[in-house]
């Protein structure tokens, strides 16, 4: 399993060894001893599954806010996604830079949020399947959303015309949130 890193500090990349053959392939999604090794030591307590019927569903910016505040790692198990995370930590050195990632299930790439950043995706294709583990259990009081097109925070979704939630369409902009 590989780990690269992006732009913004605490977000990586997870590339997991594929093994591959006529039948099909097989690939170790998650073990604590494999991401220890590459120095992700979060404990994971949730299994979360995401399901987007149409290309332009986007869903986010999502978080949870302290004391709940969840680190995620996310998958794409069917279709294809534009994959975000956003530095909302005040104290980190990169605070309001956001990376764009491409997850499918053809690549089998991972993202792995750290506490204190926003996510969010928009379905790249129909019939768009997402897996994420969380690092907290879900806290209705401390779920928070943030508007996808924020221009402080100025994310290119790409040409896609959003298919939003009412909580996503309805969202304040970061500087009138409270997290």
């Amino acid at each position: 399993m590989n780990k690269k890193e992006t732009a913004v500090d605490g977000v990586y990349i997870i590339e997991p060894k594929v093994f591959g053959d006529s039948r099909g392939w097989f690939y170790e999604n998650y073990s604590t001893k494999t991401f220890s090794e590459i120095g992700i030591d979060t404990v994971f307590v949730q299994d979360n599954r995401s399901y987007s019927a149409k290309k332009g569903t986007l869903r986010g910016l999502h978080c949870q806010k302290a004391p709940a505040a969840q680190a995620k790692l996310v998958s794409c198990t069917r279709g294809e996604i534009l994959d975000v995370a956003v530095d909302i930590r005040r104290d980190s050195p990169t605070y309001m830079k956001h990376v764009k990632v491409l997850l499918s299930a053809e690549n089998k790439l991972m993202l792995y949020i750290p506490k204190g950043c926003l996510h969010g995706f928009v379905a790249l294709t129909d019939d768009v399947e997402l897996s994420y583990k969380v690092d907290e259990l879900y806290s209705p009081e401390n779920d928070r959303s943030i508007r996808y097109d924020d221009p402080d925070i100025g994310i290119d979704w790409g040409e896609v015309e959003p298919v939003l939630s009412d909580k996503d369409r309805n969202a304040p902009l970061l500087k009138d949130s409270d997290v």
